[in-house]
């Protein structure tokens, strides 16, 4: 018997695929959840699929469902966090003031501006939840961070929150499938490693039946039909400094300095047939017409058959396999978000990276990798510089460090003078107010510059910008289907 808490679980389809990978542990069924979060809508709706769910399978378990954070994280042994601070509306803000000074995103939760002002919501929030888990959780409990800008959040938690934390996301395995596909070879004959920092990680090995296969990529990819016209990006990537990366064609081309600096050339950089190959504000996009579906599917969702707790539909995720390492001893290896130590040399001791762990009784073990090809390293050390700043900044509030960072950060520096990031800090800043309590002063004097003479910024919508569908539209595109 233990518990798990989710914060942020009024996110329907990861926290319904979370439990559900948990719950074909047989081991787990007697196991106590609790849901929390702040919107009392969502959370009745997803506590209802999850309950549905459970007792369809024929477990007793009853979810505390509980806009009480606190009351959710009482005697937690594990706590899941998949939050998006600020929702929607405060994510729209992070694409749409860049935009108007040049700075075309397609995701922008992990670097760039919009990562950057994500995570200063984030961490103010982090550091609330790990106050919380500190006082009231399990002593020793586990806190897995889905959050993004995950590096980020995963830091603070550790060094400032106090928490033992490990960040997870699924760029690893997601990209692993496509080198296989590539390839011509089944995933699971292909072994990989990957090291460097999340959603800049490296496939640094790449091997079938002992043979490295790392040299033959560029040719394959290359020559494919299909990911030569959708992953541009990481196909230059792989050209030019002999690795390929982890991360999506959009992710990564808002990392670097290099893909997305002029609005005439990022389409040559891009494919629109998927939000994730580079559209300008695409992740938003989809995540608004999700939100506007999301109450006229729900119904939907519950005509529909419940979940079957079955190992054939575990997903790749790594959350419950980690659980499952720690409480039955069975061993687990996959890619994990901790603080460096040590573990890649040619980065710093204090950042977080993203490399190969292992699971069982003794805990989470991370093999040391060393050191990282050295362009590989630079781009990571780069961004490594941008995150500590962010993430100070984060906890103290401090402006003048926050600025920095912006500075720093590639995309953001190739496109904006000095002057243009202090303006666009500032307008960020306020339009985030209630959510970024840590910068109350900042945010006064913030207010005071943006009512004398402004820096002119650009009216777009972006290079690359698709409509966003209302519900009706998506009501007569589901209906044609």
């Amino acid at each position: 018997m233990f518990k798990i808490a989710f914060i942020g679980a009024g996110s329907v389809g990861f926290t319904r695929t979370l439990l559900t990978d948990i719950m074909t542990v047989t081991q787990f069924r007697n196991i106590e959840i609790a849901f929390t979060d702040i919107n009392q809508q969502n959370l009745d709706m997803v506590t209802q699929l999850c309950q549905r769910d459970l007792e369809a399978n024929g477990i007793r378990t009853r979810i505390s469902s509980t806009t009480n954070r606190r009351e959710a994280l009482k005697d937690a042994k594990y706590i899941i966090n998949c939050v998006r601070i600020g929702m929607l509306e405060a994510f729209e803000s992070d694409i749409e003031i860049p935009l108007k000074y040049g700075i075309d995103q397609c995701v922008g939760d992990t670097l760039c501006a919009g990562g950057i002002m994500y995570g200063q919501r984030g961490i103010a929030a982090m550091l609330d939840f790990c106050k919380d888990i500190r006082e009231v959780s399990q002593p020793g409990a586990l806190l897995l961070n889905y959050a993004n800008p995950n590096a980020m959040m995963t830091w603070a938690a550790n060094k400032y929150g106090g928490v033992n934390t490990v960040g997870l996301c699924h760029g690893v395995q997601a990209g692993h499938n496509q080198i296989a596909a590539a390839l011509n070879l089944d995933p699971k004959e292909v072994d990989i490693i990957c090291a460097g920092i999340n959603h800049q990680t490296w496939y640094i090995s790449i091997k079938h039946k002992g043979e490295d296969l790392t040299g033959k990529l560029l040719e394959a990819y290359e020559g494919n039909p299909e990911l030569s016209k959708t992953e541009k990006v990481r196909i230059d990537m792989l050209r030019r400094f002999g690795y390929y990366s982890t991360e999506s064609n959009g992710h990564l081309s808002e990392y670097v300095a290099w893909y997305r600096k002029r609005p005439e050339e990022i389409i040559n950089w891009i494919d629109l047939g998927t939000w994730i190959n580079g559209e300008t504000g695409g992740y938003l996009r989809v995540c608004t017409e999700g939100r506007n579906w999301f109450e006229e599917d729900f119904p939907v969702w519950l005509l529909e058959p419940p979940k079957e707790y079955i190992e054939a539909i575990r997903s790749q995720e790594h959350g419950s396999y980690i659980i499952e390492g720690l409480e039955t001893g069975r061993v687990y290896r996959g890619h994990f978000n901790v603080m460096n130590n040590g573990t890649i040399t040619n980065l710093p001791d204090e950042c977080v990276i993203e490399v190969p762990g292992y699971v069982d009784h003794n805990g989470i073990s991370i093999p040391r990798i060393g050191e990282l090809p050295l362009g590989c390293a630079a781009i990571c050390s780069q961004s490594v510089w941008v995150q500590r700043l962010s993430v100070e900044a984060a906890v103290t509030g401090n402006i003048h460090l926050l600025r920095q960072a912006m500075m720093l950060d590639p995309l953001t520096g190739a496109v904006c003078t000095p002057p243009e990031i202090d303006q666009m800090v500032d307008e960020m800043l306020v339009a985030c107010e209630p959510l970024l309590p840590q910068y109350a002063k900042a945010i006064i004097d913030a207010k005071k510059r943006l009512s004398g003479n402004l820096l002119p910024t650009r009216e777009t919508h972006g290079a690359a910008r698709l409509h966003t569908k209302t519900v009706e539209e998506l009501r007569k595109e589901k209906e044609q289907r």
